[in-house]
């Protein structure tokens, strides 16, 4: 099947050079007209420019996503993850502690976001140390934009990956939500 090349089944991943063929455009949700239904949300892949947003960090201040890169040349590793301190989230934040070092070799910035309120992104990053911002996206608004899909039959916020570059282009776009660590390699082979 050729429209599979450019996706991984095994591994959730698209790479930049062979973007993806069987994700929509994003598009808008607009009321029903009787046409075709619009998808509901957003669908950002491989080679798009990767929306801007604000959101506050677990100590109340905003943050922009361009300010990290763009204009201030990093790559950013933004990663999305169902919620603060559940087993697989404290797994993948760990992980992403453990790697921070190469990340800096690589000149990128990590960032995490969940709908989680600022208090808990604060209590999650002091019990574990994390070395990194947590994003409040209350509301989920900036994950769906993203289109970052639910799991486990829409019970479960979905686990997804994208490596920002410098341009502010999408160059990975990773998701699985069972192999929480596998999204550190994802990022490191993509900034390599």
């Amino acid at each position: 099947m050729p429209a599979l090349s450019a996706f991984n089944l095994s591994s959730g991943v698209f790479r930049s050079g062979a973007p993806p063929t069987l994700t929509a455009r994003p598009r808008s949700v607009r009321p029903s007209t009787g046409r075709r239904n619009a998808l509901i949300c957003n669908v950002v892949k491989v080679g798009d420019k990767a929306p801007d947003f604000s959101l506050k960090d677990q100590s109340g201040k905003t943050v922009k996503l361009s300010s990290f890169q763009g204009l201030f040349g990093k790559p950013v590793v933004l990663y999305f993850y169902p919620a603060d301190a559940s087993p697989g989230c404290t797994k993948q934040a760990i992980a992403f502690k453990e790697a921070i070092g190469e990340f800096k070799k690589a000149g990128a910035t990590v960032v995490g976001v969940s709908g989680d309120d600022i208090e808990s992104h604060k209590k999650f990053k002091s019990e574990l140390d994390i070395p990194f911002q947590l994003l409040a996206d209350e509301g989920n608004e900036v994950r769906k934009v993203y289109g970052v899909k639910k799991d486990l039959l829409g019970l479960l916020e979905g686990r997804q990956t994208y490596v920002i570059g410098k341009d502010g282009i999408v160059k990975l776009v990773f998701n699985n939500q069972w192999e929480p660590e596998k999204h550190v390699d994802e990022a490191l082979k993509a900034l390599a």
